[in-house]
């Protein structure tokens, strides 16, 4: 078959650099998956290959058009969820998850789902009183439900924000780190916190801590409690047992929402304890109200590296 060329012109230096990526890596993942040459010379971008492939390759930088055209970053999942949508006929959903911004940064970033399996994870979330996401590291299983969670708290949907995660790694040693437990813990709750400074100022933290706006603690100091009116996350709950996280699951109150995140590949309990992740996704899966969300490697929104590491890793333990 013989092959064919085909130019995009970009309207600035800065849309050439956008869609390019640093060091031209997005020219490398468009190579990839299409096989085309893809060479950029200023602001003109120049497709080599078989005609298919390079009318595919030229759909998927047309689709991403809104990126480029106004400067902004073009990530690997971007240019992946981009062909999905090409290959699968979404193009149009695929140019609606662009324009949805959920929030803003305190450095001006805006965020949105950038896959179509977090869009869904997103809606489930608006649309459920209780929503698990199960995937692998990545994937912005917490950071899109602390982006709500912030939301829901500044807009007064919820009174409170509750971030809570088994501290497994911690075990009986927990008694002999120095500090009060509000020290002794924060180490294990520091990825709750880094969700939380994109949105607000660490300063204040303290003290929406104080009035009790946000709540962040171990899964153990949610026995015996009714949440009412919160917005909670249950962070790494692979690492709890089924009667914990039934526990945590049954303090749900009135006016409120449960978001439930964790990774079932990466389990810190003994080998012989079961995760009340996996044995609740099989007794709530058919539960009317309760939303399951399942993410993948292709979500990644992490460095690069990241995704070829789940992938590495999945691939292993087949």
């Amino acid at each position: 078959m013989s092959e064919i060329s085909q130019n995009i012109q970009l309207p600035s230096q800065e849309s050439a650099i956008a869609i390019a990526g640093s060091g031209e890596a997005n020219l490398a993942v468009f190579s990839r998956h299409t096989g085309v040459k893809i060479v950029l010379r200023g602001q003109e971008l120049l497709i080599f290959g078989r005609e298919k492939a390079v009318a595919r390759t030229v759909q998927v930088v047309r689709s991403l058009k809104p990126f480029w055209e106004e400067n902004k970053t073009i990530t690997e999942p971007d240019i992946l969820t981009a062909f999905q949508a090409v290959d699968t006929g979404r193009t149009d959903e695929y140019s609606q998850l662009q324009k949805d911004v959920l929030a803003k940064t305190k450095r001006g970033d805006l965020i949105r789902a950038k896959t179509f399996k977090q869009k869904q994870y997103v809606k489930a979330i608006q649309t459920h009183d209780i929503i698990f996401s199960i995937g692998p590291a990545g994937t912005g299983k917490t950071f899109l439900a602390a982006v709500l969670a912030v939301k829901a708290l500044l807009t007064d949907e919820c009174e409170r924000i509750i971030l809570t995660r088994p501290a497994v790694e911690a075990g009986e040693k927990l008694g002999f780190l120095p500090g009060d437990l509000q020290q002794k813990v924060n180490p294990f709750l520091r990825p709750l916190y880094d969700a939380l400074y994109q949105f607000i100022d660490a300063e204040k933290i303290p003290d929406l801590m104080e009035r009790g706006k946000i709540e962040i603690a171990p899964l153990a100091y949610m026995r015996g409690r009714t949440l009412d009116n919160a917005f909670v996350i249950v962070d790494e709950a692979q690492n709890t047992t089924p009667a914990q996280l039934k526990m945590v699951l049954t303090r749900l109150g009135f006016g409120s929402k449960m978001v439930v995140t964790g990774d079932i590949t990466q389990t810190d309990l003994p080998q012989n304890q079961q995760s009340g992740l996996i044995v609740s996704s099989k007794i709530l899966k058919s539960v009317d109200g309760i939303a399951f969300c399942y993410l993948t490697q292709a979500d990644v929104v992490r460095h690069p590296l990241v995704q070829k590491i789940v992938a590495a890793y999945e691939k292993f333990e087949k």
